[in-house]
Parts: structure tokens; sequence; C-alpha cells
């Protein structure tokens, strides 16, 4: 395969990926059924304990962004929210948090990779933080699966000038 034909599928897949982004966004009220409507199919669905939902609609691994639907017991959307942000980062508890908790506030990771020196998973989210700066979060597991360590950097799919893209 040409270096040509390959740059060209990355770019399909970046815009396919990048879809989801432009799609018209749900209105709070709006049945699962039109969630799904107007959004497509999500990457992931996980029930709550009320008896509710959340359907995730993710960019990773090229996107910067991850979206929860929240549906309510009644089968409506309740809530639509952008999730890879510091706020919703800042909600992970370290030592507490499992692979389940994080899969449900913030959705798949982009990568996964394995740290040798502490045996740790590390799930590695490509976000704008500030929704500025082009950046990676990595949040490390324990052999148990529990959140040990969370930590940014730069993106570097980008130059090193912070993560912004020139």
């Amino acid at each position: 395969m040409s270096k040509i034909t390959t740059v060209a599928g990355m770019g399909l897949a970046m815009a396919i990926a990048g879809c989801a982004l432009f799609r018209t966004p749900p209105d709070i009220g709006d049945t699962q059924a039109q969630v799904i409507e107007k959004m497509g199919q999500p990457n992931a669905i996980y029930p709550e304990p009320d008896g509710g939902r959340k359907l995730e609609y993710t960019q990773q691994p090229m996107g910067e962004y991850a979206f929860m639907a929240t549906i309510g017991p009644d089968g409506r959307l309740t809530k639509y929210e952008q999730v890879l942000t510091g706020e919703k980062f800042a909600t992970i508890k370290i030592g507490q948090a499992t692979k389940a908790d994080v899969l449900r506030t913030i959705g798949h990771p982009g990568e996964i990779t394995r740290v040798m020196q502490h045996d740790y998973e590390v799930w590695s989210y490509h976000y704008r933080e500030s929704g500025v700066w082009y950046s990676v979060m990595n949040v490390e597991f324990d052999q148990n699966g529990i959140v040990q360590q969370m930590l940014n950097q730069p993106d570097p799919r980008y130059n090193n000038d912070g993560g912004r893209r020139r």
C-alpha cells in the first residue's frame, strides 16, 4: 500500500470520526430512539442504578471529544455533555474508581498501554484541555483495576508547543 493511499485512508477515517461532532445534538426530553436517530448508534451503553442508562458517543482515538447522553428511567434524555474535560476527570477518585467507573464517567480510551515498572494498565484519552490545548489524560490502573494515578501531558501527535496546532 502506498504512503498516499495510507494518508488518504487516515484522512477519511478522521473525517468520519469527526462527523459525530457536527451532528445535531439531542434535546433534553428526547426519547432514547430520538437520541439515536440524531446521533447514530452509541459506542457503548451503560446501565444506571436508577434504571436509566448512559449512551457513549466518542471520537477516540483521533478526536478530542466524547459525549454522554443520560437517559432517565422514563426513557427520556436528562443530560447531554462533553465528558473529556478537566472537571469530569476530577470526579474520578484515585484509589477508589474502577475501570467500570471510568468507562461510565468518560467512556472508552483512545489507547491502552502498560507501565511495566508498576504493572499498571494505562488508558489514554486525547482531549482539549481548557478547550484549547491538545492534551492526553493518562488514567493508570493497578492489577485490581483500581485507578492509582492520573497524569496529563501535551498530545504528542502535535508539535511540542503546548499542544497547539500551527
